[in-house]
């Protein structure tokens, strides 16, 4: 894979920062013409992962800062979020769909499941320093089979 571009940005923990930040990153991705289908995937597993940076990474703590980092290839993008908040604590049960840390809230513990099911492949974990980074990576569908399904 060559890398062709990369980007990175930093903001913090604020819920009204979700939207700014999936529409940076998919505005990021159209200079690789991807479908609609496929921004809109995008847009998705990001809200999910910093949503899930707001919610729990800072927990009764002051909101700290959530990065971005997104690196373009030929035909994929790799999407890594990351924050310096409290980590979980086994990553293997947070992945499992319906786990929730707020059972007495209106989360569905169903974040990194949508992730997972929107991306090419999703890693989740701790880091040394504190906090947590997932990393996803999406593959776009080539050019020429786009192409083929219009003729």
């Amino acid at each position: 894979m060559k890398e062709i571009n990369q980007m990175e940005l930093k903001f913090k923990a604020l819920s009204e920062n979700e939207s700014f930040a999936r529409a940076t990153v998919a505005g990021f991705c159209l200079s690789l013409n991807p479908t609609i289908d496929e921004i809109t995937d995008i847009k998705t597993a990001v809200s999910e992962a910093v949503t899930n940076c707001v919610v729990h990474a800072y927990k009764n703590q002051t909101p700290g800062m959530i990065s971005i980092k997104t690196t373009l290839f030929d035909t994929s993008v790799k999407i890594e979020i990351s924050d310096n908040g409290i980590g979980i604590s086994n990553i293997d049960k947070a992945r499992e769909p319906f786990f929730t840390t707020c059972p007495n809230s209106d989360r569905s513990g169903m974040g990194f499941t949508v992730m997972e099911s929107f991306m090419d492949s999703l890693n989740v974990e701790n880091l040394k320093c504190g906090g947590l980074k997932v990393t996803m990576i999406k593959t776009f569908e080539q050019k020429e089979n786009k192409l083929k399904k219009l003729g």
